[in-house]
This record gives structure tokens, C-alpha cells and sequence, in this order.
């Protein structure tokens, strides 16, 4: 990929360039925890967005996206906002790098990605990552310290793309590191790395390539369910419930409420467990706990869907390791960790069975944890 841009740049510009890349991610566990102060456990993996650019002195920006065969340019006022969304990206960062005081001029680039789209990897956070980066390498000598460097992504999504994001996605494009997950505290913005080396298993993702248009707003419900039971219980967020404290309120609440609370309960000590068995080796408690997250989410978050649960009973039945959908929810993938000796059956079973029931086969993406966004060295 980095010899198709540098020679695609070369052609379009006319001048040397570097190039920076940063990843897409997956989350192992801890889902739907951000917004209740709880944890996440993401990690950058070997897919990437990946950029060519040199400054050009002028105070226009001029971007050509290869995968989409499509070119744009912008000034840097907030006035020069490109219509287009994909520019918009670009645009975002470059604006907000230069409201958090940074430097930023005219430059040329062309860029291009691997990060599938639509599977809940999260390719605008890896676009967004790669050029903040670069910015503060080319213009800032680095001065601008990472975690900002995740905020400036966050709030390209924020105030240019019109997603209202938490940082989860931008912070694992930036601080991704080869061989380890990574555990941020939503409430305290502290993280810690944890070793992720699983010798003997695979770590796969099963796009159903299905998304489910809903009718509501399941998120903003799921979120009011979680704030009804933290205010009933008298805590800022269900980071600080227990069970225990739950049980006491069960005939206070609704029983939907008493569900969502009973999940996110649940997943925050699932994510602590996870981290205490990486640190010991121990895969197969980490698998157990993503059938758990898995059955939560279905059950008592009811964010999954028929399709998502299909591939989670296929890869139950084929002796998988842990599997459980990941993301938002409705649609997308599920996430699974499989013993190599097991991989190449669960595959050809899924697809199949996949397929016989739903008219195609889901979409098979291998995973590597890897580095976050990075200056890509000659």
C-alpha cells in the first residue's frame, strides 16, 4: 500500500513525500461501558489508513483519496469547510489542531486504507489519527502531547461530522501498541497496557455484513435506563454500583431498567477479570467471559440481533475459545478467539451455515494487534 500512494502522490504532485499511518481497532471487552464511567479494553490491529504528504507553502490544503478516486481542496479558516464528508475529516483536524494552538499550513497528501469499512473497526478514527499525527510531526515537532492528539479526533467527530463519539476509538488509533490491549478508565482517562500474545489461537473478526435500521433511538434509551437506576441508587454512574446495591432498588426500577443496570454490573468486572487473566496466560477465562458479554448484551442490553446470535450458537457449537458481537450493537461483527487447531472448521462451518440461512457468507477479517499511528520509516 505505501508504494501505490508514494507513487500515486509522486504522479499527482510532482514532489517527494513521508508517510504516516494509523490503525483501525477492535475491543476485546467492555461494551457500552464508556458512557457509565466504566472500562474499555481496545487495541490497534494491522489495518490501516496510511497517508503520503509534503507541505506545498501555500495555505491550501489539497487531499486526493485514492479509494475513492476523488480530490479536494480547502483553506484553513473555519469559512473553508469542504462540503464534502470524507474531506470534512481532514478539514477537522486540521482546525481543531490549530484551536488547541498548534501550527498547521498548506499541504499536499493523498491517502488510501485497509480498514474494512462498516465492520465497526472504526476507519474515521484511523483517519483522523494518522493526520493529527502527521500535522504534529511535520508542523509541531511533536510537542502536542498524544492523549490531545485523541481529542483532536474526537472532536473532528464531534463539531465537523456530526457524531457525537467518546474517545475509546481515536485513543486506541493513537496509543495502539504491538502485542498489548489496552485499559482506559472512561471516568479517569488513565490506561494501562496489558501483554495480548496469544500463541496457539487466532484472534477473528465475522462481519454479518448486516445493519439494522431502527426505528428509535436504542442508544439514547439504553443510556436513560442507565441514568434512571445510577440516580435511583443515588451514584454518578453505574461504575460505582454493585449488585448488591441493585438488588436493594429491584422494586424501584422497571424491570428493563433493572436488566440494562444488571449487564453493565457485570461487564465492569468482566473487563478486570479479562485483564487479571491476560496477565496470567490464561486465555480460556478470557474466552468465558466473552460468551458472558455476549449473553448480556443479547439478553438484558438487547442490542444484538438474530444474525449476530447465529454466528455466536455456530461458533459455541465449533468449540471456539469466546465469541460475542462487538460494537454498538444491531449488526456489524462478532469478535472471536479461536484455537488454531479449531479455525479452519469454524470458518468453513460459519460461512456455510451462514450462508444456507441468510443468503450469503459473512465476511471473514484476521486480526493482529499491532501500533497505532506511526511516521512509516523508508
Amino acid at each position: 500500500m505505501k508504494e501505490k500512494i508514494k507513487e500515486q502522490f509522486k504522479q499527482r504532485f510532482g514532489t517527494d513525500c513521508v508517510t504516516y499511518a494509523s490503525a483501525g481497532r477492535i475491543n476485546l471487552i467492555g461494551e457500552h461501558t464508556d458512557y457509565n464511567g466504566g472500562f474499555v479494553f481496545p487495541g490497534a490491529i494491522d489495518k490501516y489508513i496510511m497517508a503520503a504528504i509534503n507541505i506545498n507553502g501555500t495555505d491550501k490544503v489539497r487531499v486526493y483519496s485514492m479509494d475513492m478516486d476523488a480530490y479536494c481542496e480547502f483553506g484553513l479558516k473555519e469559512e473553508d469547510a469542504p462540503q464534502e464528508q470524507w474531506a470534512r475529516y481532514i478539514f477537522g483536524v486540521c482546525r481543531e489542531t490549530i484551536k488547541r494552538g498548534g501550527i498547521v499550513k498548506g499541504f499536499d497528501t493523498v491517502f488510501a486504507g485497509n480498514v474494512p469499512l462498516g465492520a465497526g473497526l472504526s476507519s474515521s478514527a484511523a483517519l483522523e489519527s494518522c493526520f493529527a499525527f502527521a500535522l504534529n510531526d511535520m508542523f509541531n515537532d511533536n510537542k502536542i502531547d498524544k492523549f490531545e492528539l485523541a481529542k483532536i479526533g474526537q472532536s473532528t467527530e464531534h463539531n465537523y461530522c456530526g457524531v457525537n463519539c467518546g474517545i475509546m476509538d481515536q485513543f486506541a488509533s493513537v496509543f495502539g501498541k504491538k502485542d498489548c490491549l489496552m485499559r482506559l478508565d472512561c471516568r479517569s482517562l488513565e490506561h494501562e497496557y496489558f501483554p495480548f500474545h496469544p500463541e496457539g489461537y487466532k484472534l477473528v473478526l465475522l462481519n454479518s455484513k448486516v445493519k439494522h435500521e431502527l426505528v428509535d433511538s436504542p442508544y439514547n434509551k439504553r443510556r436513560e435506563s442507565c441514568e434512571r437506576v445510577a440516580a435511583t441508587l443515588g451514584v454518578e454512574t453505574l461504575r460505582d454500583a454493585s449488585y448488591t446495591m441493585l438488588a436493594d432498588v429491584r422494586d424501584k426500577i422497571s424491570d428493563e431498567d433493572y436488566r440494562r443496570a444488571r449487564y453493565v454490573i457485570g461487564e465492569k468486572q468482566r473487563v478486570l477479570d479479562v485483564c487479571d487473566a491476560l496477565e496470567r496466560g490464561d486465555y480460556e477465562t478470557v474466552g468465558r467471559c466473552m460468551f458472558e458479554t455476549h449473553d448480556g448484551l443479547s439478553r438484558d442490553y438487547e442490542v444484538s440481533c438474530e444474525e449476530l446470535d447465529y454466528l455466536n450458537d455456530v461458533a459455541r457449537e465449533c468449540g471456539v475459545t469466546g465469541s460475542r458481537i462487538m460494537g454498538g450493537g444491531f449488526g456489524g461483527c462478532t469478535i472471536n478467539l479461536v484455537k488454531d487447531d479449531r479455525y479452519d472448521n469454524f470458518i468453513a462451518t460459519a460461512r456455510e451455515k451462514f450462508n444456507a440461512k441468510y443468503g450469503h457468507e459473512p465476511e471473514v477479517i484476521n486480526v493482529i494487534i499491532s501500533d497505532g499511528a506511526h511516521k512509516v520509516e523508508d
